[in-house]
C-alpha cells in the first residue's frame, strides 16, 4: 500500500492530522523563529512549499504542540503559547477582474480572522480594518499579534500585462501593506512569501526593519528537499521504485538527482528538490515527466525574453550582481533576475570578490520544457514533427548516426515564417540548440576553448559531436575551421568517439543546406 503523500495539500494540520508525509523543516524554521528580526521575507517558484511553509508557522504560533509530535521542534526550547494570528493567503482569486477583487477578498480574510478571534471589524476603509484589527487582537489576547503573509505578490503578477490594472492594484497594495509600519509595536512576527520583491510596494521601502532572508545561506533549504531528505523520507518509495523496474539503486538516485534537483538559493552549495516534481513522480510509480513546470506556462516571462532581445545561448552561465536579485520595477523588470526568482534559472556558482552569481537551468526538466517553449519564438513547429523528432533524434545521436540526425531536423527549419528576417547565423544556432535542450541531450553552445568558440557541443554516453554552422558557407568550410582551430581536442583520449560536423544553411532555403562528419 503507498504511503499517503501530500500533494497539493497546503494545510499543515491537514497534513499530521490526516497521516500524510510531512518533510520536517520545524528544526530549521526554529531557527529562523529564535534568531535576530521578527519580520521577514522568503522568495521561492511557484510549488515550491511556500504555503506549507506559512501554516506550519500559523499551527506554531497557535501553540498547536500536539501536531508537533516527533518532529525536530518538539524536542527543542520553544514557547508554546497562542498568540492571535492573522494569515493572508493571496493564492487565490481571479485579481484580473479588478482592483475590488483584491478588496473583496482581503476584507474576507480580515473578517474570518477576527471571527476566529471573537471580534468584528472596525471602520470602513480596508486599511482601517487591518489596523484596527491588529490592536483589537493584542488588546484583547494581551499578547503581540503574528501577521503571516502567502503569496504577497499573486496579484501584481496576475496583472502583470494589463499595465493600468497592475497600477491599481499595486496601489491598493501598497496602502494595505504600509499597515505593518506604523502599527509595529503591536506585532510579534511578520512573515511574507512571494515570488518576486517589487520595489515600488512600500511592505518592502517603508518596513526598516524586513529582513530578506531569500538569498540567507542559512535558509536555502527552508523551503524544498535536500538530498539527504529524500534518501530519509522517501525511502519506502525509492526502494519499491528501485525494485519494480529492475534498476540499480544509485542510478536510479543519479537520474532522480538530474532531472528534478539543482534548485540553489545562497552562496552555499546545497542545492534541492522541487518538492511538487517529485511528490508527483514518486506517486506516478518513477515516471519522469515535468510535473512542476506543466502547472504554469511562463507566458510573461517569454515575453520578456523576446521584448529584451535576450541572447538564449547565453541565458546557461548568465551572470548576475548581488544587487540585481532586487530589481523588481514593474515598469522595467529585467529578465534574467526574474527567470532566477521564477525558479527557471538557479544559481550554479558565485565569486565572492566580484560577488557575482551564475545562473543556469535546474535541471533536466526545467531545461527540456523551456526550450519547447522558447522554440515557438523561432519556429512554428507542427506537433507531430516535435514527436517524430522526439523518437529519431536522440536515438541517432546515440547511435553516431549524423546522417539521420540531420534529415530529421529540417522539418523543424521548414517551419520558419517566410517573412521572417534573418540576419546571421545565430538564429539558426539557437534553433539547433533548443532542439537538442529539448529532446534531453546534452548540449552546450558558444563553448569557450583556448583555441576559441565552438558553435554547439553534443555528448552522448560514446560520442562527442562538434558542430560548426555557416549560414551561405559550405560545410567544407565548416569543418576547416574545427580543424584549425583543434576544437575538440580537450576531448581527445576521452574514450568517446569524436565528430566533427559542419553544418551549412541555405538562407534562400531557409533550411539546412548540407552537411559533412567525419
Amino acid at each position: 500500500m503507498k504511503r499517503r503523500l501530500p500533494i497539493g495539500i497546503q494545510d499543515f494540520v491537514s497534513i499530521r492530522e490526516d497521516g500524510f508525509l510531512y518533510v520536517d523543516k520545524t528544526a530549521r524554521i526554529h531557527e529562523l523563529l529564535t534568531g535576530s528580526g521578527r519580520v521577514f521575507f522568503l522568495s521561492r517558484p511557484r510549488r515550491f512549499g511556500k504555503s506549507i511553509l506559512c501554516s506550519t508557522l500559523g499551527a506554531l504560533f497557535k501553540g498547536r504542540r500536539e501536531l508537533f509530535t516527533g518532529l525536530a521542534i518538539d524536542s527543542l526550547e520553544w514557547n508554546w503559547k497562542k498568540y492571535p494570528l492573522i494569515r493572508i493567503d493571496l493564492n487565490t482569486g481571479n485579481y484580473n477582474e479588478g482592483p475590488e477583487v483584491l478588496t473583496l477578498t482581503l476584507r474576507n480574510i480580515l473578517a474570518n480572522a477576527a471571527s476566529d478571534a471573537g471580534l468584528s471589524l472596525r471602520g470602513e476603509l480596508l486599511t482601517d480594518q487591518f489596523s484596527n484589527l491588529i490592536m483589537d487582537m493584542s488588546r484583547s489576547s494581551g499578547e503581540k499579534v503574528v501577521v503571516i503573509f502567502d503569496e504577497y505578490d499573486k496579484p501584481l503578477l496576475n496583472t502583470i500585462d494589463n499595465p493600468e490594472l497592475h497600477k491599481k492594484i499595486r496601489n491598493a497594495l501598497k496602502s494595505f501593506y504600509s499597515v505593518l509600519k506604523s502599527f509595529d509595536e503591536y506585532l510579534k512576527f511578520v512573515f511574507l512569501t512571494g515570488v518576486t520583491k517589487f520595489a515600488q510596494v512600500s511592505v518592502f521601502s517603508g518596513l526598516n526593519n524586513l529582513k530578506d532572508i531569500s538569498l540567507d545561506p542559512r535558509y536555502n533549504d527552508l523551503c524544498g528537499i535536500t538530498q539527504e531528505e529524500l534518501e530519509r523520507d522517501f525511502a519506502e518509495e525509492i526502494r519499491q521504485i528501485v525494485q519494480d523496474k529492475g534498476l540499480e539503486k544509485q542510478t536510479y538516485l543519479d537520474e532522480l538527482k538530474r532531472f528534478y534537483n539543482g534548485y540553489r538559493f545562497s552562496k552555499n552549495s546545497l542545492t534541492v528538490y522541487n518538492p511538487f516534481g517529485l511528490l508527483n513522480h514518486f506517486d506516478n510509480s518513477g515516471s519522469f515527466e515535468s510535473y512542476w513546470y506543466a502547472t504554469g506556462t511562463p507566458t510573461f516571462l517569454i515575453k520578456l525574453i523576446e521584448d529584451q532581445k535576450i541572447d538564449i545561448l547565453k541565458l546557461e552561465h548568465e551572470s548576475v550582481m548581488t544587487g540585481d536579485f532586487h530589481k523588481f520595477n514593474s515598469n522595467t523588470m529585467e529578465a534574467v533576475p526574474i527567470l532566477y526568482q521564477t525558479g527557471y534559472l538557479t544559481i550554479v556558482d558565485y565569486n565572492d570578490e566580484w560577488q557575482e552569481f551564475t545562473l543556469d537551468y535546474p535541471n533536466e526538466e526545467v531545461r527540456a520544457s523551456f526550450a519547447q517553449s522558447l522554440i515557438n519564438l523561432y519556429i512554428n513547429a507542427p506537433g507531430d514533427d516535435v514527436r517524430a523528432l522526439a523518437v529519431t533524434l536522440p536515438k541517432a545521436l546515440q547511435k553516431g548516426d549524423i546522417d539521420a540526425a540531420m534529415n530529421a531536423l529540417i522539418p523543424f527549419f521548414a517551419a520558419i515564417p517566410y517573412d521572417l528576417t534573418l540576419k546571421n547565423e545565430k538564429y539558426y544556432q539557437t534553433v539547433v540548440h533548443l532542439v537538442f535542450r529539448m529532446m534531453g541531450l546534452y548540449c552546450r553552445s558558444e563553448v569557450r576553448i583556448a583555441a576559441g568558440r565552438i558553435d554547439t557541443l553534443v555528448e552522448t554516453k560514446n560520442f562527442v559531436y562538434c558542430f560548426e554552422f555557416k549560414l551561405n558557407g559550405t560545410a567544407d568550410e565548416a569543418l576547416a575551421q574545427i580543424d584549425s582551430k583543434e576544437y575538440l581536442l580537450p576531448w581527445q583520449g576521452n574514450g568517446k568517439k569524436l565528430f566533427k560536423v559542419g553544418v551549412a544553411f541555405d538562407f534562400d532555403k531557409r533550411n539546412i543546406g548540407g552537411w559533412k562528419a567525419r
